[in-house]
């Protein structure tokens, strides 16, 4: 990678880039590059995809209910309810 292809690039991310840095940038890239090409390199066929990097399990509870149903208990106290449902005043006409 040139220092050219740098500043083309910061140009078009809108990048402000000193150009006394430029060369740095493109060696630092460059470096970049060649180690993704070495990890393209490497034969990973054999290699079972892992869905996560950890092979951890992670805890669960189980899934019962923990609060009573106190449904009754607070649409008793509502203005209006209707087979379990709280009624409201239209506010669309």
């Amino acid at each position: 990678m040139q220092s050219s292809d740098v500043a083309q690039i910061a140009n078009l991310a809108k990048l402000a880039a000193d150009a006394s840095e430029l060369d740095q940038y493109a060696s630092e890239l460059t470096d970049i590059f060649a180690m993704v090409a070495d990890m393209n390199a490497c034969d990973t066929s054999a290699i079972e995809p892992l869905a996560h990097p950890l092979e951890l399990t992670q805890r669960l509870r189980p899934d019962d209910a923990t609060e009573p149903d106190r449904r009754e208990l607070f649409q008793s106290i509502a203005p209006m309810t209707k087979d379990g449902f709280y009624l409201v005043p239209r506010v669309i006409e």
